[in-house]
């Protein structure tokens, strides 16, 4: 039996992926919405923001650990919610939650997940783990979910709040839309609806499901049926974020739906800097898309950001090699950020400041 390649950064796993996965399953993965604009610029923003270096520190010794919302970490670097893990791989999300507890980290289980909240907690009891929430209509359904995520020891609700619409995503509508496998389901769709016939599909539930008379009161909504933290997933603006405050949000994701929204957007990178100035300090801040590198990591962690979350690398790990793939991708962002910080003169995360880091002028889109 041929052994696998060996593999020694992210995009090795995303080659990889590309190689064995099937075009229609590769693309819903990938994609970005209409031109692709922000997808790309995900990435690119990374590149354009240079690093300053310091010498002559003592870095013989490097912490990495942290916290969230008073979740303690090995290392700032977390699995944002994606679905449909049981396309990467058999076991689909119980490896991802398991490659979690390896690394002790923290995963945000994807409401359009192929395992229930319950299976992925029982096979990973000690892992830390956030439940991610579309609103769905009726808000019974949303209300159920996050009932049960609190029950199956969840820690927290990430509030997905940049989704009243599905995006537009051209490579899905060019492979003929994208189809949920039969062999996998979505188990946090209520049975009522997943038997009613007739109903249009789209991205593996039934269409117009999605909320799109969400506004800022909903928080109050889930604070009156859940004591967990909740966390605002889809904020980019300054403005957004004195309102995340203000509503009495705990925390807030700096992102962009991985690209797969609202087309030319800025870099979920681009917007940190200006979230965590109207924050200031008075909830914790995290970032997720175009993160690919350790040095990726020390720059969102320069720019303000406690942690950062990280998704499509996973399921091409998962690809891969299912859990041992997932801890794999997780491994080798930790190692490269102690080298990034190391070489940086940063012996901690507390020693990470904006003077590491310097932002050249951001194109218009």
């Amino acid at each position: 039996m041929m052994s696998k390649p060996p593999l020694v950064c992210l995009d090795d796993y995303e080659e990889y992926a590309r190689n064995h996965l099937d075009k229609a399953t590769m693309a819903y993965y990938s994609t970005g919405a209409d031109e692709e604009i922000t997808l790309r610029e995900n990435r690119e923003a990374f590149q354009r923001i240079k690093l300053r270096p310091r010498v002559l520190r003592d870095v013989s010794h490097r912490t990495l650990s942290t916290s969230i919302l008073g979740c303690p970490l090995d290392f700032p670097i977390c699995i944002a919610p994606t679905a449909f893990h049981g396309m990467a791989c058999t076991e689909g999300e119980i490896a991802t939650v398991e490659a979690t507890d390896m690394m002790k980290t923290c995963m945000v289980l994807s409401t359009y997940s192929n395992r229930s909240m319950e299976e992925v907690s029982q096979s990973a009891p000690s892992a830390i783990k956030w439940f991610q929430l579309n609103a769905w209509k009726p808000r019974s359904i949303s209300e159920d979910l996050v009932r049960r995520a609190e029950r199956a020891g969840y820690k927290a609700v990430v509030l997905t709040v940049d989704y009243p619409l599905s995006g537009k995503r051209r490579r899905d509508d060019y492979m003929g839309g994208f189809k949920l496998p039969s062999h996998l389901r979505v188990p946090h769709l209520s049975q009522d609806l997943k038997e009613k016939d007739g109903m249009k599909e789209e991205y593996g539930i039934p269409a117009g499901m999605s909320d799109a008379s969400l506004t800022w009161e909903c928080i109050a909504w889930l604070r009156s049926i859940t004591k967990l933290p909740i966390v605002l997933k889809g904020i980019l603006t300054a403005e957004d974020a004195l309102l995340a405050v203000q509503y009495k949000a705990d925390a807030i994701i700096v992102s962009n739906h991985g690209g797969r929204q609202l087309d030319t957007v800025q870099a979920s990178i681009d917007a940190l800097p200006e979230v965590v100035k109207a924050v200031n300090g008075r909830i914790e801040v995290y970032i997720d898309g175009g993160i690919r590198t350790g040095t990726d990591v020390f720059k969102a962690l320069a720019l303000g950001a406690k942690a950062v979350f990280i998704g499509r690398p996973i399921l091409y790990g998962l690809v891969y090699s299912g859990t041992e793939g997932a801890r794999q991708v997780l491994q080798i962002l930790k190692d490269e950020l102690s080298l990034a910080m190391a070489l940086s003169g940063c012996a901690s995360l507390m020693d990470i400041t904006t003077s590491h880091v310097l932002q050249q002028h951001t194109p218009r889109l």
